[in-house]
Parts: C-alpha cells; structure tokens; sequence
C-alpha cells in the first residue's frame, strides 16, 4: 500500500513536487499500471518506492510505503539494500544500459542470488539456469557465459527480468519495459511476463504509456498528471467511462483504422511546470472543461463507481465535496 507518497526535488529554481499526495494499493497477482504523458510522475513515484530516488536534490518528504506490513520509507540504506531483489525488483526500460557490458550474464543474475540467498558453486549456477529457463531463454548453460552486447534486444529485456525475479520477489516494478522492443518482440515478452506473474503470484507495476499494453496486462489503471493520480479504477472501467478530461484527452490521441482522420486529436497547451503549479487544479489551462473553481481549488477525489474515482470539479458530487 501506498499513502500519500510525495516526492520533491529541491532546486535551485525552487521545489519541484514530481510525486505529490500519491495513494494506492495493490495485492499479490495484481498487476497497475501507470500511465500519463512523459513528467507527471510515473518513474519518480516507482523510484520511490526502491527509495532510488537522485539525491541529494531528491527527497521523500512524506507518506508511507508498505511492503508485508513493513514501511520502507522508515527502513535504514542497509535494510533497503536486503530488501531490493529479494521483495522488491525493479526492469528499468533500457536493458542495453542496466546491464553490466563487462560481466557475463551468469555473473549479473548470480550476483542477486548469491547476496540474498547465499548460495555458491553449483547450486548458485542450478539456480541462475533456472532464473533464465524461467524467462526462455535458449541454451541457458552456454548464454550464461555470454555477455550483454551478444544478446538481442528482446534477450536483453528477458536477461533484466530473469535479475529481477530470480529471488522471487513480491513486487515488480516494470518502467517502461518495452520501450526499446518491436512489436512482435514486445508481445511475446509480455505474454511471458503474465505466465511468470501467473505462476508466482507477483504484483507488477506497469509504467507504460501504451494503451494497447495496458489492455493486455493491467487489472487496474492509475493516470498520473503533474505528481498526482487523477483517475483510478479497473481497466475497463477508465476506458469504457474515462471521467477525467484528461483521460478523455489521452484516449482520444488513439490512432483508430476504423475512423478515416487527416490528422490524430491532440492535447492543447504542455504540461504545467511543477517548480510552479497553480493552485488550482494543473490541467484547468489545457482542460476544454475548465470551471471557475477550477482555477481556485484543487479538485477532491470523487467516487464515480465501485472501486473507480476521478479527481475532477465536473465530475458528480465534486462541488458538494469541496
């Protein structure tokens, strides 16, 4: 569970709060994804929660993470250390540049093994071969000699996994994951990812900002904007009854073969500057739903059915909340 993260960076042209007030949960075998334009937070709230955080400009100045109950936010560098790859894991989406070129793949996802199990010798090297079976890897005795540069891009991807679920983790945050895959390629380790997650029951966070992977994958969706969560609910749910403007917005710059357009819709206006929000709601400027009110309060978080709310002044019962 996750109670109103924040996380800001303390610069000098002033705070900027990349992750303000964020709040959500998520349970075994679940799988959220984070979706929203580049800048509202996404990667900040998931380096949060590794506490991986740039500092010493980046600081987590409040709420709570908890992980079985524990708050890793009250956990020393070294508790944080024995709880990374063993409970917590993270796929960064350039595996090019999170792998090691200088160490064999059997060295980097040993490496996990060994420091939160303790094994050595031939029960290290079974359980490495394991780690990147798991995740198909072919001729995994030989592939574990090999390095980085010799794999494909897809192998690479799977390489990152079989490092991040060799301990059998709780928690996978993928950023990104397929960024730097083709098609075909993305949708064979996707499907990959929900064997995996099928079989261990791990929870993913899914930072993407791909609606086609969110379809695929997600049990739930939480739409970011300037540090903040500003639509929340089941998948079908945010795309059958998008509530927030700017979820409309983004489901609406959808390339569709079955409408015949000149050009795709796009968001007017950029993003707010987040060294400088207003104190209203940040979307008002861009927002063809704008309100007065809209420009004086931030906007309450507004049920608008099971499990699915909106934080919005047009949506119903928002005004009789403030």
């Amino acid at each position: 569970m996750v109670e109103d993260l924040k996380t800001y960076f303390f610069t000098r042209r002033g705070v900027t709060k990349a992750v303000d007030g964020v709040s959500f949960t998520l349970h075994a075998g679940e799988t959220l994804a984070l979706v929203g334009e580049s800048g509202s937070g996404k990667s900040v709230t998931c380096l949060s929660l590794v506490r991986l955080v740039p500092e010493p400009a980046g600081r987590i100045v409040g709420g709570r993470v908890l992980l079985e109950g524990e708050d890793l936010l009250q956990k020393s560098s070294a508790e944080m250390r024995r709880v990374r790859g063993k409970k917590i894991a993270m796929v960064l989406q350039d595996p090019l540049t999170s792998l090691n070129p200088a160490l064999t793949i059997g060295t980097q996802v040993g490496e996990v093994v060994r420091l939160h199990q303790g094994l050595r010798g031939a029960p290290l090297r079974e359980r490495v071969l394991e780690a990147l079976r798991r995740l198909r890897i072919p001729a995994a005795g030989t592939r574990l000699r090999h390095y980085s540069h010799q794999f494909s891009g897809g192998m690479r991807q799977r390489v990152s996994s079989a490092i991040a679920l060799s301990c059998a983790p709780r928690l996978l945050i993928a950023d990104e994951p397929t960024t730097a895959l083709d098609v075909t390629i993305q949708a064979q380790y996707l499907e990959l990812l929900k064997e995996v997650q099928a079989s261990a029951g791990v929870a993913i966070i899914l930072v993407t900002h791909d609606f086609g992977i969110v379809a695929a994958m997600a049990d739930r969706v939480a739409v970011m904007y300037a540090g903040r969560i500003v639509e929340m609910g089941s998948t079908l749910q945010v795309f059958d009854n998008p509530s927030h403007p700017y979820t409309r917005a983004l489901l609406r710059c959808l390339p569709d073969v079955g409408l015949k357009r000149e050009q795709l819709v796009e968001i007017g206006g950029q993003p707010p500057d987040l060294a400088r929000l207003p104190q209203g709601c940040p979307f008002a400027p861009r927002c063809p739903e704008r309100q007065p009110i809209c420009d004086e309060t931030y906007p309450p978080s507004v049920p608008v059915a099971g499990g699915h709310a909106a934080s919005c002044w047009a949506a119903p019962g928002a005004k009789a909340r403030a």
